[in-house]
Parts: structure tokens; C-alpha cells; sequence
């Protein structure tokens, strides 16, 4: 039973096969694009796939980006699954005040960081969440799956287009991180780059706190590489985190 994931963010549409729903499948084949570029899905990198069993997806750029990525879907006989965010799902508790306002893409991702903290075995841990891209999102889990709640502040691009917009002569280049900026490239780079590090930092010392227990931190996004060198937490970076996280809600909705 093959499966298609689909990671569709404010940038870009990313997607796997993979040869089941588990988390442990093998990789048949992926890729991603620009969604000015997503309705030439069908006629181009899907158009020698093998058509999937099975098909879930995670969106957050609308429900127009989302009816174009359906009308690609469309060379199959495969009926299209989108992400909700539940009360409960795949091991993890939902937190918030009304459970499907949560961002899909935080909800998948906060499955997938516990599945992969689970999966390596030993006790379970806090966990906190870093996605880093258009926006940041920082999410607390507890030990026993509870999601306690979690920080959305704006990303890299758009804390620099904010200060070029509303500050009269400041023009964003791209600079250095440093501790001491003596320039006015470095001094925007490093404060949006030190911000979001003080925000992982504070939601490590809440989270401690809270549990009396130490944290384990997980970052992902397209842009966490870019947020690696200046971290002073150690945390995991990894690549696809909605994806495992949506391996690991069709293992069990698809089983």
C-alpha cells in the first residue's frame, strides 16, 4: 500500500511516496516546488509515479493553494485526505483552547518530533517543538504527550521587511551573525536571528520548569539551518519533520 505525503506551506509544496503508511517505510521518491509552480504537478515530476494507495496531506497556504494542489491529484483515483487538528491523535494530546484552530502544520509536526523521541526508545521526555520559516512557531509537550501550548513570532524575512517598511531610510542587506554588530547589516541579521534563539531559549526554561524535568529540543523548517550556528540549546535538526509526522498518523488511520 503506497503513500503519498503532502506538505503544502506558505512557500512551497513538498511530497513523498513512501512504499506503506509507517513510519519506518522506505523512501520511493520525493520533491518539492514553488507553489507558483504547483499546477505543473500532474504533467511533470507526478506523471511517471505509480499511483498511491493512500494520500494525506498537511496545508496551510488556503483553500485556493489547496483546491489547485486537488486538481493535480486528479490524474489518480485516489481520494484526497487533509489534516485537521483533533482532541487527540497518533499519541498526542491537544492543549489548545479550541483544537482545531491549531495550525495543521504544528500539529504534524508535534507528532512527528514525539515520534521520533519515542522511536530511539528509553524514557519519554519534554519535548519542545522549533519550526523555523515564513513564521516560527515554538511548541512545549510533556512527557506524557501533552501539548501545553506554544509561541508563533515572525521569521526571518518578514522581522526584516517590517523594519525596512516602518523605519524611514533602512534598507535591508543581508549581514552576519555577530555578538557585537557594529554595522547596520549585522545588527538586523543577528537581532532577528538572536530573537527567535531567545524565544527557543524561553520555552526550554518554561518547560523545565513546569515538568522539573530536562527538555529535549527538535528543530526543523527550511530555514533552520540557518539558525543552527547561533543556538546555545542542544537540539536535533532534522529535515522532514511533517512528513514523519504524517507517517505516523497514517500508520494508524490506514492500518
Amino acid at each position: 500500500m503506497t503513500f503519498l505525503a503532502l506538505d503544502v506551506g506558505n512557500t512551497r509544496l513538498k511530497w513523498a511516496l513512501y512504499e506503506r503508511p509507517h513510519p519506518d517505510a522506505a523512501l520511493l521518491a520525493h520533491g518539492a516546488e514553488f507553489l507558483e509552480n504547483i499546477d505543473r504537478l500532474a504533467e511533470g515530476p507526478w506523471a511517471g509515479l505509480a499511483e498511491p494507495d493512500q494520500m494525506l496531506g498537511c496545508v496551510v497556504a488556503g483553500d485556493a493553494i489547496k483546491r489547485r494542489v486537488q486538481e493535480q491529484l486528479e490524474i489518480w483515483d485516489i481520494t484526497p485526505n487533509w489534516v485537521v487538528p483533533s482532541v487527540a491523535e497518533a499519541g498526542l494530546t491537544n492543549g489548545y483552547d479550541h483544537p482545531s484552530r491549531l495550525g495543521a502544520d504544528r500539529w504534524v509536526a508535534m507528532i512527528g518530533a514525539r515520534q521520533r523521541m519515542l522511536a530511539v526508545g528509553g524514557e519519554p521526555s519534554p519535548l519542545v517543538v522549533v519550526m523555523v520559516g515564513t513564521a516560527v512557531t515554538v511548541e512545549a509537550i510533556d512527557a506524557e504527550g501533552r501539548f501545553l501550548g506554544g509561541l508563533i513570532l515572525p521569521g526571518h524575512g518578514i522581522m526584516l521587511r517590517a523594519l525596512e517598511s516602518g523605519t524611514a531610510g533602512l534598507h535591508v542587506p543581508t549581514g552576519e551573525v555577530t555578538p557585537f554588530p557594529t554595522n547596520t547589516s549585522d545588527a538586523l541579521t543577528s537581532g532577528g536571528t538572536y530573537a527567535i534563539a531567545g524565544a527557543c531559549e524561553r520555552m526550554v526554561q518554561h518547560l523545565r520548569e513546569h515538568t522539573r524535568q530536562e527538555p529535549v529540543c527538535i528543530m526543523t523548517g527550511g530555514a533552520g539551518w540557518k539558525m543552527a550556528p547561533s543556538m546555545s540549546l542542544q537540539f536535533e535538526l532534522v529535515d522532514n519533520l511533517i512528513f514523519d509526522g504524517l507517517l505516523a498518523m497514517a500508520a494508524q488511520r490506514y492500518a
